[in-house]
């Protein structure tokens, strides 16, 4: 775990060391304060020697000043290590999840990302601060107090000797006691944060079918269910102040119990009282500093083994085996014998032995019922997700020999949930093609059908969509995907039941523009009307994750059963 973090610190090594050296300055200061002020009760006091008072008040003043210096340039440069630190993991957690495929995504959820990119990294993050700060000045002033306390008086050592053995096991109980706990408080955390994101990207939905009570109460058991994690967790941990405490005045007590009869019987100096208890109360509140510490890494480990889950899961997509330079030759599209399900140990497939030629340049449209596969199979195109058996061509080459940029760089795929983002709508549809002039924006997006509502807005291309497009309707959210993916200029468009939301004439027209302008472009539509369909080159009927059946409209209505059905339906439904 420890190997696997350790790189995030390389680009702040130099505030790593420097925080650690500035605090062992600060303690060795510290350490020598103690006998100055012995020394002032038992040699400038007593013998009423007021200059020597000043003289080492004096320097006393000096050490002070110079420990307070180095304990802020010490804090400064942990704080800046820190930071830096946690900045470099969540940087290194959200370029590694940009790598994941689909089936990588769908082993984490949303939720549980978001949490281990910041609740988690925010543990570790603090847990590295106390690293480098005090796990670095406690065992210094422990060994320095001790060795000074000795030199003063070696039997009253024996008290607190006896009391660390004692503080150090009830430490290591507590900590095998509460690393589980703080494990499962963090999966509570994800739970949470699910009920409160889901919430609040669905949250027309929720209003719409007045839920609000209802998601009041799933986001009251989840919020429940961590503060009852919380509680359980913390309860062992609140053993810890008590019995630190306990054992710090105890051995305060007995210090001065017997340093008091020492003092008495003169085997003992006062001053020399005075600093042992100073070395005492420095040694106890370093063990008490120490088991602050220690809670913080019980926490952080549990964050920290998320963390390295994250970063250590292998991606099953890469650009391993692929040909350096290969480029996409044309929109040509072939399934040989593929089979897919999306977890490999699962007994059946989703997809079943399909066998598919679509030549560079045809327009297939997928029709099926839902759950038959059918977003599934185009998935398959740009690499979303690997056959599990057979293979797949584009080009006349298989997809796995292409770098998968330059595979999607040739594949425009408009999906199902249509996502904008924010900014203006020129910004969004500038994904399609960042460096897209604006003439070819207006090309697109009157293809698209969408020019005409966007210039109905004042500020026109400008104007702003908020948060997820919420400016715009369901239909016009679709156009201007469908325009994004035109502006990419791809070999093969994969619209995914994406005019869903549009009226059947607005529908007519994009499909004609498709026709006149788009005619190089492989275009794949899977629909549920169709009217969306019928005038494709050929149109697929998907069953239960098989291809039914493979014709024209006409073709279709003679030879497929199920094309026939959901036909007739759908045209009593207008006649209706």
């Amino acid at each position: 775990m420890i190997k696997r973090l350790a790189p995030f610190v390389r680009k702040y090594w130099w505030a790593t060391l420097l925080a650690p050296a500035t605090i062992i300055c600060e303690v060795l200061i510290e350490i020598r304060i103690p006998v100055l002020m012995a020394e002032i009760v038992d040699r400038g006091i007593s013998s009423k020697d007021i200059s020597y008072v000043v003289r080492t008040g004096g320097i006393m003043v000096i050490m002070a000043l110079l420990s307070l210096l180095m304990g802020t340039v010490s804090a400064r440069f942990s704080s800046v290590a820190s930071m830096g630190f946690g900045s470099e993991i969540r940087a290194g957690l959200f370029e590694k999840v940009q790598e994941y495929s689909f089936s990588n995504v769908d082993k984490f959820s949303t939720a549980s990302l978001v949490t281990r990119l910041t609740t988690d990294v925010s543990n570790v993050q603090m847990a590295f601060m106390m690293l480098i700060r005090i796990a670095v000045r406690a065992p210094i002033m422990l060994v320095g107090a001790t060795f000074m306390a000795y030199y003063i008086n070696s039997r009253l050592v024996t008290i607190f000797l006896v009391a660390i053995p004692v503080l150090a096991f009830m430490l290591f109980t507590i900590g095998i006691a509460t690393f589980p706990k703080f494990q499962a408080m963090l999966r509570k955390y994800d739970a949470m944060n699910a009920s409160v994101q889901e919430n609040l990207i669905s949250i027309r939905v929720v209003k719409a079918f007045v839920r609000s009570m209802h998601e009041k109460m799933k986001f009251k058991n989840a919020n429940d269910g961590l503060m009852t994690a919380s509680i359980k967790a913390e309860r062992i941990l609140q053993l810890n102040m008590p019995v630190m405490q306990l054992t710090m005045y105890a051995c305060i007590v007995s210090i001065m119990w017997f340093g008091g009869n020492m003092v008495i019987v003169g085997g003992m100096k006062t001053g020399e009282l005075i600093g042992f208890v100073s070395y005492v109360t420095q040694i106890l509140i370093q063990l008490i500093l120490l088991s602050m510490v220690f809670i913080q890494m019980i926490i952080s480990r549990a964050s920290a083994s998320r963390i390295v889950e994250v970063l250590e899961e292998r991606i099953d997509i890469t650009d391993e085996g692929a040909e350096e330079g290969l480029k996409v030759k044309d929109g040509s599209i072939c399934f040989e014998d593929v089979s897919f399900r999306y977890n490999r140990s699962a007994h059946e497939n989703i997809l079943k032995h399909i066998n598919l030629d679509i030549k560079s340049g045809e327009t297939i449209g997928i029709i099926g019922a839902t759950g038959s596969a059918k977003s599934t199979l185009v998935q398959l195109i740009p690499r979303l997700y690997d056959a599990t058996e057979g293979r797949v061509l584009v080009g006349g080459r298989d997809v796995r020999d292409y770098k998968i940029r330059e595979l999607r760089d040739a594949v425009s795929m408009v999906l199902q949930k249509n996502v904008l983002f924010s900014g203006t709508i020129k910004e969004n549809l500038k994904w399609g093609n960042e460096n897209a002039t604006d003439e070819q924006i207006v090309e697109a997006c009157k293809a698209a059908q969408a020019h005409d509502f966007i210039m109905s807005f004042p500020d026109g291309y400008e104007t702003d969509l908020g948060q997820g497009g919420v400016n715009v309707s369901g239909g016009q959210k679709q156009r201007l995907c469908i325009a994004r993916a035109l502006l990419k200029n791809p070999k093969i468009l994969i619209l995914d039941d994406s005019t869903s939301a549009v009226d059947t004439a607005t529908d007519a027209k994009i499909r004609e523009a498709f026709r006149e302008k788009r005619r190089d472009i492989t275009t794949i539509i899977i629909a549920q009307r169709i009217t969306s369909v019928c005038d494709s080159d050929r149109i697929i009927v998907m069953n239960e994750g098989e291809i039914s059946a493979v014709g024209t409209h006409e073709e279709l209505l003679h030879t497929s059963e199920i094309y026939r059905e959901v036909y007739e339906s759908q045209q009593k439904g207008v006649d209706d």
